[in-house]
């Protein structure tokens, strides 16, 4: 049924920092509409190509706010055991209280980063040439590290 492939396509969202959907329940939609606007507005995209890159750099703005959120639910220990209480979403619940909880959510933000960072300077290389600048391809560096910490 059309209700239950609503439902069962939120199945694997737990903590929601890596789901297909930007907005997740409990998310109040209207703010992420503001912050969207307010976004946009600030980077000024023109045409769908920079468009795109700016709904990317929301979507990872948005998922960096939704983190810090869920590290704060993990750091107080899971208020009524690792329920909701007033204030929380319940996200941090997906994340237990195991040693790693931590190191998890460092390598998530990390990604989110990269991925925002990415389409930043992705986007400000598209204007910057709209505008008559000659902006390089962004340069690939490989950096081997040896046994004992020297680079290569």
């Amino acid at each position: 049924t059309s209700e239950g492939k609503a439902v069962s396509r939120m199945n694997a969202v737990a903590h929601g920092l890596l789901s297909s959907q930007t907005i997740l329940p409990g998310e109040d939609k209207r703010k992420l509409t503001d912050f969207g606007d307010r976004l946009r507005s600030s980077l000024s995209p023109e045409g769908e190509l920079e468009s795109l890159l700016a709904d990317r750099i929301i979507s990872c703005a948005w998922r960096l706010r939704r983190l810090g959120l869920i590290e704060s639910e993990v750091f107080q220990e899971g208020t009524e055991k690792y329920g909701h209480d007033a204030k929380g979403s319940g996200w941090g619940y997906s994340f237990g209280h195991k040693q790693d909880s931590f190191a998890k959510l460092s390598r998530y933000e990390a990604g989110i980063e990269r991925s925002l960072y990415r389409a930043l300077h992705e986007l400000q290389r598209l204007q910057a040439e709209r505008k008559g600048v000659n902006v390089p391809a962004p340069m690939v560096v490989d950096v081997e590290v040896s046994n004992n910490g020297q680079a290569a």
